[in-house]
C-alpha cells in the first residue's frame, strides 16, 4: 500500500506551479480527519466543538515536516470539495502563521492548480479577501469550545510560502531514519 506522507514524490522545481497536496478534509466538514501516521489511513480525531466548517480543501505536503511532528499544511482554495486521501497539485499563493497551543503549526495557502475558477490567483493579493478573512476567521474561532489557545498572525505572501515549503522539504529529508521506526 502507498503511504500518502513517505511514497508521494514531490518535485523541488515544481513546487511553484504543480505542488501535490494529499487532502485530509473537505471542504465544508466538519469531521477533522488526521493521517494515521504508521499506517497511511485517515482517523476522525474529533467532531469541531464549535459551529464553523472546514472553508477550503485542507491536506498536506507529502514527504514535508515541520516543528509539530506533522507534514506541512495546506489549504487549497477551489469551487469544489475534494475527497480525502485525494492528490490535488496546487500552486501556493501565501502562508498562514499560526500557533496552536504555543506549538508553531504554519498552513500554506494554495490554490487548486487545475480549477478554472482559480487560475487568475498567482499571488496572495489576487486571492477573494472575504475568503482570507474567513480562514483566519475560522483558526481563530475552530477550538474556542475546547478552551484551547490559537493564535494567527498576519498572512505572508507566495515567496514566504514557497520559503517555508522549502525548509519542511529539507526537514523531512533530514530526519533521521530511527524517526520512521513505526512511520512506515
Amino acid at each position: 500500500m502507498t503511504h500518502p506522507w513517505h511514497d508521494i514524490a514531490v518535485d523541488p522545481a515544481a513546487i511553484g506551479e504543480a505542488l501535490p497536496v494529499v487532502i485530509e478534509i473537505p471542504e465544508g466538514s466538519k469531521n477533522k480527519y488526521e493521517l494515521d501516521k504508521p499506517s497511511g489511513l485517515l482517523k476522525v480525531d474529533r467532531v469541531l466543538y464549535s459551529s464553523v466548517r472546514y472553508p477550503a480543501n485542507y491536506g498536506f505536503i507529502p514527504r514535508s515536516y515541520c516543528d509539530d511532528g506533522d507534514p506541512l499544511d495546506v489549504l487549497v482554495l477551489g469551487q469544489e470539495s475534494v475527497h480525502p486521501l485525494t492528490i490535488v497539485y496546487v500552486r501556493p499563493i501565501g502562508v498562514m502563521h499560526m500557533r496552536d497551543q504555543g506549538k508553531v503549526d504554519d498552513k500554506v495557502l494554495a490554490v487548486h492548480a487545475r480549477d478554472p475558477s482559480v487560475d487568475h490567483i498567482r499571488e496572495l493579493a489576487d486571492a477573494p479577501p472575504h475568503a482570507m478573512l474567513e480562514i483566519r476567521r475560522f483558526f481563530l474561532d475552530y477550538k474556542v469550545l475546547e478552551e484551547k489557545e490559537v493564535l494567527v498572525e498576519p498572512f505572508e505572501g507566495r515567496e514566504k510560502a514557497l520559503k517555508v515549503i522549502a525548509q519542511a522539504l529539507k526537514d523531512y529529508l533530514d530526519l533521521p531514519r530511527s524517526y520512521f521506526v513505526g512511520h512506515p
